[in-house]
């Protein structure tokens, strides 16, 4: 299952990049393996797949350090909301961090940064959509944090967003990819099951699927 749902994306994604005349190679597939346990991520390991995001940093401490000791070459991006007093176990834990998205964050992750010696590309997460329940700096405050950013020593690889649901993404990724390039920046995380092909034609160098690699997650029990 894992193995095929893999290759269906791989290819879907190799697709998109053609039509748009870019290299599939540029682009990172993000397995969201998010409220999936080590026994769901380890099919996706085992086909040769590296790389994976997770939203929790508990979570994540979970399972992926055991995960790692067998798969020591895998790298875990951090995509969902980060608290600030979590900043010292994701710059542990974490090789990427998808949702950096305002100054007291910013700075907590500089410092552990510097602490722990470890420079872990940063990606500035936008509220694409302007939607009061989504996490994300405004529009109007990219150019300010990503400054402040790079003042701080943090590598900014680029720009993150979630377009609102039920809209067509495509707009949202176009802005986003805007920002991106009025800042000088060349990562752009967008994309997930539902819409990563029209992202990857719009620019994504990242990627985050999850339910189309892993099926459908399990409705809670109550």
């Amino acid at each position: 299952m894992a193995k095929q749902a893999l290759k269906e994306i791989t290819g879907k994604i190799e697709k998109a990049a053609r039509i748009a005349d870019r290299k599939s190679s540029d682009i990172t597939l993000i397995a969201v393996s998010k409220t999936r346990s080590s026994d769901d991520i380890r099919p996706l390991l085992e086909a040769g797949h590296r790389v994976f995001g997770e939203n929790r940093v508990q979570e994540a401490a979970d399972k992926w350090p055991a995960l790692k000791v067998d798969y020591p070459d895998s790298k875990l991006h951090m995509i969902g909301q980060l608290q600030s007093n979590k900043a010292a176990e994701a710059v542990a834990l974490f090789d990427y961090i998808h949702s950096l998205d305002r100054p007291s964050l910013l700075k907590a992750l500089a410092k552990e940064m510097d602490r722990q010696d470890r420079r872990i590309p940063c990606f500035v997460q936008v509220n694409i959509g302007e939607e009061p329940q989504k996490g994300g700096c405004e529009i109007a405050a990219v150019p300010e944090l990503v400054e402040q950013a790079r003042q701080a020593g943090l590598n900014i690889a680029g720009l993150m967003a979630i377009p609102p649901d039920d809209s067509n993404p495509a707009p949202y990724f176009a802005l986003l990819a805007k920002l991106a390039r009025d800042q000088g920046l060349a990562g752009l995380s967008m994309g997930m099951s539902e819409d990563f092909e029209s992202a990857v034609k719009l620019g994504a160098t990242h990627v985050r699927v999850g339910t189309a690699l892993f099926g459908p997650r399990p409705t809670p029990a109550g």
